[in-house]
């Protein structure tokens, strides 16, 4: 247990890293952005509550907001995601249950689940994120489509790192 906790803690100044330094300028059409933090949540233990889910989805929001300097748009995306994840995957839930130490991931869960699983939660954070960024519903075309190839951008890294890390798992 203590192993997994310092293997998060890990990850997250991996991601906070990855993000900011790297991803930050990366746009693909001028529409396109990879926000791979997201991430994170996404891929935590399944047993993880939801008070800690919003905490980590604040403290890692937060620091990406501060390298953003987007007054809170990833902090607030980022907890509605901890807060909505574990209702999520209760509603998702497959009929024998989650076996103890699952984590969402592609390996332990196939392409299917792991779909049905991140899509909708990557869409929640983008629709939040884009839209409160817009102010509102003025630019409705072009915030969508900023959402939808965002999301097509986010899902396509995030498949990649599960196949890498899929693969170097077998070995």
């Amino acid at each position: 247990m203590i192993r997994s906790g310092l293997v998060q803690f890990f990850l997250f100044f991996i991601y906070a890293l990855v993000q900011v330094l790297l991803l930050k300028n990366v746009v693909l059409f001028n529409t396109a952005f990879c926000l791979l933090y997201v991430a994170f949540i996404l891929l935590l233990p399944i047993e993880t509550n939801n008070l800690l889910l919003m905490l980590a989805g604040f403290l890692l929001g937060f620091t990406i907001d501060i390298f953003y300097d987007s007054l809170g748009l990833h902090a607030f995306s980022l907890v509605l995601v901890g807060y909505v994840r574990n209702f999520w995957l209760a509603t998702i839930t497959p009929q024998s249950g989650y076996d103890s130490g699952v984590e969402p991931t592609l390996s332990d869960n196939g392409l299917q689940w792991f779909l049905v699983y991140s899509i909708p939660l990557i869409f929640i954070h983008h629709f939040t994120l884009f839209f409160v960024e817009a102010a509102g519903f003025s630019m409705f075309w072009f915030t969508m489509l900023k959402i939808i190839t965002s999301l097509l951008f986010t899902l396509t890294v995030v498949l990649i790192l599960q196949y890498v890390g899929l693969d170097r798992r077998r070995r």
